[in-house]
């Protein structure tokens, strides 16, 4: 996609052209960015780590979030 170095708002907005949800483990992105004239949603997965193992318990809750989450708005799935 060449969005390598692409990062905050930037990026955002980028996968927002392209996107409808945007899926993280950056837990400050609510406190950090404003969603406001962007038109994507945004899921936080909340784990120890970024590790597949702690991502994994997390996928179901994660793929409803996906489909429900509202635009402009951030989502936080937890274990």
């Amino acid at each position: 996609m060449g969005w390598a170095g692409t990062r905050n708002g930037q990026l955002l907005r980028r996968a927002s052209a392209d996107f409808d949800v945007f899926l993280t483990v950056d837990q400050g992105i609510e406190f950090q960015q404003s969603l406001t004239g962007i038109d994507i949603a945004v899921v936080v997965m909340v784990t120890a780590s970024n590790d597949i193992d702690d991502l994994r318990p997390l996928l179901a809750r994660a793929l409803s979030a996906l489909a429900a989450s509202p635009i402009g708005q951030v989502t936080v799935v937890r274990a």
